[in-house]
């Protein structure tokens, strides 16, 4: 492998890493920002039993701030496999 195919594999991977943390972030934002701006209009609609903007400030946030974390170490995962960039403990 050439020191250009090595560069160029890092520079696809650090894209990728940006493009996710982009995405993820958005989401991070409209489910905490977004949904408190908008929670009176929110607790139009029931979820669970509960008016969802209440839900959304209770627990529904917390649930998505969990699945980000999570989908962020599983795409990161694979990106690591495709490109050749894997951790000792993995």
């Amino acid at each position: 492998m050439t020191t250009l195919d090595l560069e160029q594999r890092k520079q696809r991977y650090w894209l990728r890493n940006r493009q996710l943390t982009l995405v993820l972030l958005l989401i991070w934002f409209l489910a905490t920002y977004v949904a408190s701006y908008f929670a009176d209009s929110l607790n139009a609609y029931v979820f669970f039993g509960f008016p969802l903007g209440f839900y959304m400030a209770a627990q529904g946030s917390l649930i998505l701030y969990v699945l980000v974390v999570g989908c962020y170490a599983l795409i990161m995962r694979r990106i690591e496999k495709k490109y050749g960039i894997e951790d000792e403990g993995g």
